[in-house]
């Protein structure tokens, strides 16, 4: 009989590392298995294999948690903006289930599954409507048996809330992850602020992921982990930033920058980017550390070796490897084996390779949010009219 694996809250209040997983949602567009615009991750029933694929390369660099690709798997979504699938929620969901829980029986992982923010919410539908998108979801959850929950990629603090409230009825527990930066959700809520509200409406794990670069996560969990300790609350604290620099965005991330989403490349993070992340990170006090859009497995691999000393654990994935470009020394050329060393990549400002590229853009600011009507979304296709006013506010805004 196999020994039962430590929960998510056991690990975290004995001070252990959790590593999350990277950026499905990127990772699986950019190999052709999910279409950039609605992001919905019909994948895992159309193509299971390749979700697999990427859990197992997660888990083989080092991730100890399995996130269910669950993301914007709600039915409102699904038939979002002219989407016309065969596939409902609920069997996206339950496949998503399954392939996590395969996976993270293979390693010493845990497996969890999330909800996301929702079309209704844009849409101004009431607190019971929104919130029976979230139940449709956990039902599938529960049914599943994951280990813990997740309510991810929030703009606006009073949906998370909504979902967490939904999320803890199961009992299971429940990680909060807002998609803000440190000037806070897009209502102006603080950051600190923000996560108070999560904790007292059930969270016990509460962070940000996605639409700002790794520092700039980290910078809003501190400020979460003061508003929370200042208000005589205890949580744990999570971040899954992007893997892209972007200092030129807003509050509203990277999704305002003119690269988004097909030319970020050149923004990407090296993976000794991403070590001095995973220590910034764990100075702060944040233990459940992982990654969102961009994040590749060598990106969590980075965080897992980074960290090798703090978990009494090396990743299956750095054999090879070997940490700071070990394996340099076996190289043919002597200055490139020059380079098997920590100062050498700890110090390297890369360079673009493009003699004319810009360091920084000019954001896409169109100072829009719930209940502005630009942002009312409906199940018909965008029309030609819509399209004609969203060229003309670019023009505007350019």
């Amino acid at each position: 009989m196999a020994p039962i694996k430590k929960g998510v809250l056991e690990r975290l209040n004995a001070g252990e590392v959790v590593i999350g997983d990277g950026g499905f949602v990127f990772a699986l567009e950019k190999r052709g298995y999910v279409k950039a615009g609605p992001w919905t991750p019909e994948v895992t029933v159309t193509h299971p294999e390749a979700v697999r694929q990427l859990h197992r390369e997660f888990l083989r660099a080092g991730a100890n948690v399995m996130q269910a690709y669950t993301f914007y798997a709600s039915d409102d979504k699904l038939e979002n903006r002219g989407q016309t699938l065969k596939i409902t929620g609920a069997q996206i969901n339950e496949a998503a289930c399954d392939l996590a829980k395969q996976v993270a029986g293979e390693g010493d992982a845990l497996a969890a599954a999330g909800v996301c923010q929702t079309p209704s919410y844009l849409s101004c539908k009431s607190e019971t409507d929104v919130k029976a998108v979230f139940k449709k979801q956990l039902d599938v959850f529960v049914k599943k048996n994951v280990d813990f929950l997740i309510a991810e990629y929030f703009e606006h603090v009073e949906e998370a809330v909504w979902a967490v409230e939904v999320l803890k009825t199961s009992g299971k527990p429940v990680a909060a992850s807002m998609c803000i930066g440190p000037e806070g959700d897009m209502h102006g809520v603080p950051a600190g602020e923000c996560a108070v509200r999560l904790v007292k409406a059930g969270a016990q794990i509460v962070g940000v992921n996605c639409h700002f670069d790794p520092m700039t996560c980290v910078k809003a969990v501190k400020l979460m982990k003061e508003g929370v300790e200042k208000a005589g609350l205890k949580a744990h604290y999570m971040v899954q930033p992007l893997a892209y620099h972007v200092p030129d965005s807003t509050y509203l991330g990277y999704t305002e920058l003119p690269e988004f989403p097909f030319a970020l490349e050149p923004r990407t993070v090296t993976r000794w980017d991403v070590h001095k992340y995973a220590r910034e990170a764990y100075k702060a006090g944040i233990r459940f550390i992982g990654g969102c859009c961009g994040f590749e497995p060598y990106h969590i691999r980075a965080v897992a070796e980074e960290l090798a000393a703090e978990r009494g654990i090396m990743p299956a994935g750095s054999e090879k490897h070997g940490m700071w470009g070990a394996g340099l020394e076996m190289h043919t050329k002597p200055w490139v084996r020059a380079r098997c060393r920590r100062e050498y990549w700890e110090n390297l400002l890369p360079a673009s390779g493009r003699p004319k590229c810009a360091s920084l853009s000019t954001p896409e600011s169109w100072g829009v949010t719930k209940g502005h009507a630009d942002l009312l979304q409906h199940k018909e296709a965008t029309t030609t009219q819509e399209m004609k006013h969203a060229l003309e506010m670019q023009k505007k805004h350019l």
